[in-house]
């Protein structure tokens, strides 16, 4: 075997005074870097662990409206907290938070430097700053963060929280600690401890949950306002609930027997104690909002005085006005709840949000907020489709067919049906009205102009205009097809009628806004919301806008469908409206706006049961009615702008206005010209098609397609004009050859 020395030996052996030399110097530096780092914690400013017991004194939010003098919520004037022995609370609630929060607590010194510079590079590579996040906290450390230090994230509140955590076991033993975390954590608004907790959401003691219960206890307080079971995210807390369970099974502290068994169990949490509170879904929804920006140990603390965009005056009417018409819509059509959010379109900011019939309602989970669920819109999604149309080069002039439609490829053009993977919709009075302009057809509600009105705009097109005015929900384009138009996915009553927003302004879209201004304990302004120093952005152009609107607001346009003289007519003042209505009567909407307000609701059941067979206006227009009628007398509304003329040097299909050839028209030129008659019938018989005989749908302006049945739905939607024709023109032949005959029939008498 070869005792040759390999390369690398031979250069250090060459360089091992040099390396020597390098090794000593790095290590004076890591020894003065070493000192350096102690001498700075020495100087650190370390609360004397003597006071740990001498709580702070909690700085409670305030939230108040728009006005900053009435107060919508103290979010601790009712703070609830029971202290009990740590031999009294159920081994379940131990076990769970333990394995939750902090499996290795009964083997660290109270600190895991590994599992803190996780979660730092978790948190940066996430986006945000190093301790912005949650985990990396023991419950020592939570203890500490609790009950001494003020709420900061910075490095030097990490090392002191390290510091008082090394402290604090040394003079507690892990129980003491683990008792001081259960009796003081929060567990969801005014609630502090774990036997407070159990008492509110089940009604039992600490030490007598079972251990479902238990796991829901631990789940919360990582986040209790997110996860808070009488909000929005119950599905989230069902889910970290299992995950609490499954970490226990991990942990080995309960068996696959007492896991599965946790898992099937159904636990009814008792309803939500009623509060000194005014516009209780809205204030939560403010509450989730400053959570997620400052933290929940902020609210507590911090002394926030939070001034909101809620105009109390009319929150109280809405509130008023929609438990009157939910409790009506029930008895009347199985419609039970109901709710309603108003903007203001010129700042975005959020003047009403009513979630339910009754926030304390238990008949109907009232704590529920409805103007954030995610429901299907029905037609009142149709104004961005045709806005995006519009976009595309199409005009409110441009004429489509509403006639008996495939739309599935896949299936025969005379199968008019929906089933097999077909899809031929019907309007919602199963009757079909042949040419049609697409201002007609958005003011009437067509549906088969409506999902044409699609394919031409595109689906995502439409989505992409959807999602840049402010609808954020509707992120699957393969799901939904040409069905997304008659509401195929699912939308919030809150980003809807901020949505509709952008066409009251004209184009132009704010943020939506629900905090004016925020101040800290000593008055200072952490932040402030300036609408006049707020730049809206441009999101379509003012001229399509404005067509939108003067197509929602022109009652003659409407009347075919809602009458002349609806709830949507407001005599001289310009209001667009919009409602809709899902196919199985699961909801029904109604958006409206004037250039200052919007005005937004929605009528249904949360367990999704159909409503009564109705269209929406007679089940939800009343309410919205009787609201705008209130806003609007305490408003200083405008007229809409006139949008501008349609050119003249368009594409016929394009500027007709729906005035394609029919029976009249036919019937006038054959009496003009009753020597051409067959002729003119000719003509006019070969030039009626569908408008995919006269442009390319991504270029309606364009030159005429060189072959038009090269598009997929030509075909289809030749079949449904070819029908229509022969049914008008067949009469119409009819009539021409009996009236021939008795002409010739009175000349055969003159003679």
């Amino acid at each position: 075997m070869s005792n040759a020395l390999s390369p690398f030996t031979r250069w250090v052996r060459r360089h091992k005074e040099i390396l020597i030399d390098i090794s000593l110097a790095a290590f004076a530096v890591i020894l003065v870097a070493s000192g350096g780092l102690f001498l700075w914690i020495s100087t650190l400013e370390i609360p004397d662990l003597s006071a740990f017991e001498e709580r702070r004194i909690l700085q409670s939010t305030k939230i108040y409206d728009r006005t900053g003098e009435i107060l919508l919520y103290d979010l601790h004037q009712d703070v609830k907290r029971t202290i009990i022995p740590y031999d009294d609370i159920s081994r379940h609630i131990k076990n769970a938070t333990v394995a939750i929060e902090d499996d290795t607590f009964f083997e660290h010194w109270g600190v895991r430097p590994l599992a803190i510079v996780r979660s730092m590079v978790t948190n940066t590579l996430s986006g945000g700053g190093p301790f912005d996040g949650a985990g990396g906290s023991t419950i020592t450390q939570q203890v500490i963060k609790n009950s001494i230090l003020v709420p900061e994230k910075t490095l030097t509140r990490k090392i002191k929280e390290a510091i008082l955590a090394l402290r604090l076991e040394q003079v507690l033993t892990k129980e003491e600690i683990l008792s001081h975390y259960l009796n003081e954590s929060p567990y969801g608004g005014t609630i502090y401890g774990v036997e407070e907790a159990s008492q509110a959401f089940f009604g039992k003691s600490a030490s007598d949950v079972t251990l479902a219960e238990a796991a829901y206890l631990a789940a919360l307080p990582q986040r209790p306002t997110y996860y808070s079971p009488y909000g929005n995210n119950t599905a989230d807390l069902e889910a970290r609930k299992n995950q609490v369970l499954r970490q226990m099974l991990k942990n080995r502290f309960i068996s696959q027997e007492e896991y599965d068994a946790a898992i099937a169990e159904e636990v009814t949490f008792l309803p939500q104690a009623a509060t000194g509170i005014r516009a209780p879904h809205f204030v939560m929804y403010i509450r989730e909002l400053l959570a997620q920006k400052y933290g929940e140990e902020s609210l507590s603390e911090r002394g926030f005085r939070v001034i909101t965009t809620l105009d109390y005056e009319l929150q109280a009417e809405a509130e008023r006005i929609v438990n009157e018409k939910a409790l009506y819509n029930k008895e009347a059509f199985n419609a039970e709840n109901a709710s309603m959010v108003a903007i203001d379109p010129n700042t975005g900011e959020l003047l009403v949000m009513v979630g339910s019939r009754d926030y304390f309602d238990e008949e109907i989970e009232g704590n529920f907020n409805a103007a954030l669920a995610r429901r299907q819109p029905g037609s009142s999604f149709k104004p961005f489709v045709y806005a995006a149309a519009f976009l595309k080069g199409y005009t409110p002039q441009t004429t489509l067919f509403d006639v008996q439609t495939q739309f599935s490829t896949t299936c025969e053009p005379n199968n008019f049906t929906s089933e097999d993977g077909c899809y031929a919709p019907s309007n919602y009075d199963d009757a079909f009205r042949g040419p049609v302009s697409m201002k007609n057809a958005l003011a009437q509600s067509l549906n088969i102009p409506a999902v044409k009105a699609l394919y031409l705009a595109g689906v995502p097109e439409t989505l992409k205009l959807a999602r840049d005015m402010g609808i954020t929900t509707l992120t699957d384009p393969d799901r939904y097809g040409l069905t997304l138009v008659l509401g195929g996915g699912e939308i919030q009553l809150y980003e809807l009628v901020g949505a509709y927003g952008v066409f009251a302004n004209e184009g132009e879209r704010y943020e939506t806004v629900a905090i004016l201004r925020i101040e800290d304990k000593n008055g200072e302004v952490i932040e402030e919301y300036k609408a006049d120093e707020t730049q809206p952005e441009r999101v379509i152009d003012r001229d399509i806008a404005l067509q939108i609107s003067d197509i929602l607001s022109d009652n003659v346009a409407r009347t075919p469908l809602y009458g002349s003289n609806s709830l949507l007519y407001f005599g001289g003042q310009d209001v667009a409206a919009k409602t809709g209505t899902t196919n199985d009567y699961r909801d029904a909407w109604i958006v409206g706006y004037t250039p200052d307000i919007v005005v937004g609701a929605w009528a249904g059941n949360n367990d999704n049961e159909s409503m009564a067979k109705k269209i929406s206006g007679l089940i939800i227009t009343p309410m919205w009615r009787e609201f705008m009628d209130v806003a609007l007398a305490t408003r200083d509304n405008g007229s809409f702008p006139e949008p501008p003329a349609i050119p003249n040097d368009l594409k016929p299909v394009l500027r007709s206005g729906g005035s394609v050839v029919d029976a009249t028209s036919v019937a006038q030129a054959i009496m003009d010209n009753p020597d051409e008659s067959a002729d003119i019938i000719e003509a006019m018989y070969d030039n009626t098609h569908s408008i995919l005989h006269y442009v390319n749908k991504d270029d309606p302006r364009g030159p005429y397609p060189n072959n038009p049945a090269s598009d997929g739905q030509y075909i289809l939607w030749e079949y449904g004009v070819s029908a229509w024709k022969n049914a008008q023109f067949g009469a119409l032949t009819n009539t021409l050859n009996d009236s021939n005959s008795s002409d010739r029939d009175r000349e055969d008498d003159d003679n």
